[in-house]
């Protein structure tokens, strides 16, 4: 029977299959230096680049000379983002809100970490991506603010430095040094951020001119230059900021990039009374009211030069340089059809009507973010004290931002990931979308436990750590909405170790204490709920679902989405509970490898599915 791996996916695997399936000659063998000992070599895939570059021979760069973008610790960062973890999500029932019914999640811990676990689960399925990371600053911040290396560190990773530490040339730049960590901290995380997109998918994220520069070209590697699609500037403040050496710098900017640039297109804002008033109809036209444009423009296109009489027989030639802008014939049809205004006395030179009726529905959004439409900085500190009765952040973002961004980039029943969550501004925003318009819209936020500062006024207000200042403005807002037909509730989910003990010891390491441990394969404080939740990310099904326990013959079976996953964690499952499960034809079925007492009996459950219910994939933790 098979067991589940029990760890992230291991991307670099993926790769070099894919590679496989093109260019089958190009793979060899390489020794796995973490599973071989001194007694048995462990093989297993690895790539022939040689062979591969000559596969590749009309397409690879050869020489010194090429276009790149890279720093010390680029390699290192890919290879992080690729790399498999053996953890967990361990569901937190108690500091959830509506835990049975909510779509929403809260994930507490490492972003890099959460996003490795999310790969399954959540691959292609994410419409919208914000994330407000660090601005490397040079302020002290959780995934360290202040990127910059110790220069002699920096010196020893660029490799400029000989075996008695000295300098092997002037080194004039040492700027790069403050970069390097902040660009190999983003550039993982949005390698793994990609692939949670949908085809359709759009990412946004906040940033200054500290790194907006960089942002872009680390952005243009990972999601493609040809799917850039805009910046947005924000103008983040209204006062009379006058403390700048140089100019007073009001904004910050919001990149935007798709997943697909052909499949997304942001929704256009609804039109407004002003936008509509210069819509008029004086001429009771039946198609409602017009407004008109210019017939003429400027072109040398002989075939649309003419006389046009008017109704009151005045005549006119378009203007030297200038020519209508259709042929006669056009022009002809346009005029038949009423499409044309000569003015109230039949006489002017004609004008095109635009019709309301046929003008978008919508407008489009500026690139430019007023504080009047999106709000301020000052704003986002104003609702956190009403809120929570404090400021506590720097620089929060408002949350008709947010709304503004979430408005714009996701259908009304799609999901956010907001991975550098903060204060939850982005929950807030997506409830009070979500209740204007009647979505439903879903959200998950992931952010690290960082504790307060004991001396800050976060600390002093009660809250521990980031995590309880925004579940805790979730709650709040909650309360402001008063609304049940919205989903203000969240499942908390908190990244732990894997719920498997470690198995690998050398033989001398083994004792009769740790014998006992090793009895089980699951350690001793997971439950039934981190075993099921634990199977649910490897198996790649979202954690936002229905799922039921039952107790049958005084065994508990778990239905998670009615058939997605069954699972049963009790010790010595009986045929008939394994006949139960089987009757009810999941597409997959779990159960402990402990539950069986030895082969014969897995054999015997492998069997039993074969017969009852074939299609069913069952394995074994």
């Amino acid at each position: 029977m098979e067991k589940m791996r029990m760890e992230s996916v291991d991307r670099t695997k993926q790769n070099v299959d894919k590679i496989a399936e093109l260019f089958p000659n190009c793979i060899t063998e390489a020794i796995d230096e973490e599973k071989s000992t001194p007694e048995k070599r462990v093989y297993k895939k690895g790539v022939n680049f040689d062979l591969l570059k000559e596969m590749l021979s009309g397409q690879v760069k050869e020489g010194d000379e090429s276009y790149e973008f890279t720093w010390v610790g680029k390699k290192a960062a890919i290879i992080e983002a690729n790399k498999p973890i053996r953890k967990t999500l361990r569901p937190c029932k108690d500091e959830s809100v509506n835990w049975d019914i909510t779509e929403n999640l809260y994930i507490k811990g490492d972003n890099l970490e959460v996003l490795k676990l999310l790969q399954e689960s959540y691959l292609g399925a994410i419409k919208m991506i914000y994330i407000d990371p660090p601005y490397n600053t040079g302020n002290d911040f959780i995934y360290r603010d202040n990127f910059g290396m110790d220069e002699d560190e920096y010196l020893d990773e660029l490799g400029i430095l000989n075996e008695d530490g000295e300098k092997l040339f002037r080194n004039t730049d040492s700027n790069g040094r403050f970069h390097s960590d902040w660009c190999s901290m983003i550039y993982s995380r949005l390698m793994l951020a990609r692939n949670l997109l949908k085809e359709d998918g759009v990412i946004f994220i906040s940033m200054d001119d500290d790194e907006q520069a960089t942002l872009k070209l680390i952005c243009d590697e990972i999601f493609g230059a040809r799917n850039f699609v805009d910046t947005l500037i924000w103008k983040k403040l209204y006062g009379g900021k006058n403390d700048s050496r140089w100019f007073a710098h009001y904004h910050d900017y919001i990149l935007v990039y798709a997943k697909n640039k052909e499949e997304w297109h942001p929704n256009l804002l609804p039109r407004d009374e002003k936008q509509n008033e210069r819509y008029k109809n004086p001429d009771n036209d039946p198609r409602g009211p017009w407004t008109s444009a210019d017939f003429s423009q400027f072109g040398p296109t002989p075939n649309c030069v003419y006389e046009i009489i008017t109704p009151n027989g005045t005549r006119y030639y378009p203007k030297e340089g200038k020519r209508w802008i259709t042929t006669y014939d056009s022009y002809l049809k346009l005029r038949e059809e009423n499409r044309l205004w000569f003015g109230e006395n039949g006489g002017n030179m004609p004008r095109l009507k635009r019709y309301l009726s046929e003008v978008k529905s919508g407008v489009n959004q500026s690139t430019f973010l007023d504080f009047s439409e999106v709000g301020h900085s000052d704003e986002a500190n104003k609702e956190l004290k009403e809120l929570l009765g404090g400021k506590f952040f720097d620089y929060p973002k408002p949350s008709r931002l947010l709304y503004r961004l979430c408005y714009l980039g996701m259908q009304q029943d799609d999901i956010v990931l907001d991975f550098f969550s903060g204060s939850a501004t982005t929950a807030q925003a997506v409830m009070q979308l979500n209740k204007d318009d009647g979505g439903k819209r879903k959200f998950i936020l992931v952010q690290l436990e960082e504790k307060t500062d004991e001396k800050s006024e976060a600390y002093k207000a009660g809250y521990k750590n980031i995590c309880e200042i925004g579940e805790d403005r979730i709650k709040k807002y909650s309360a402001v909405l008063n609304d049940d037909s919205v989903d203000t509730g969240f499942r908390v989910f908190r990244l732990d170790e894997t719920n498997m003990n470690d198995v690998y010891y050398a033989a001398g390491d083994y004792s009769q204490g740790l014998l006992s441990v090793l009895e089980s394969n699951i350690k001793a404080d997971r439950n039934d709920m981190d075993l099921l939740f634990g199977c649910l990310i490897e198996w790649g099904i979202p954690l936002s679902l229905p799922y039921k326990s039952e107790k049958v013959s005084g065994y508990t079976i778990h239905d998670y989405n009615e058939g997605d996953l069954v699972a049963c964690f009790d010790e010595n499952v009986t045929t008939d509970i394994i006949k139960e499960i089987a009757k009810r034809k999941p597409l997959r079925a779990v159960f402990r490898d402990s539950s069986f007492v030895g082969s014969p009996e897995k054999i015997n459950v492998e069997e039993l599915f074969k017969l009852i219910s074939p299609d069913t994939r069952v394995k074994v933790i």
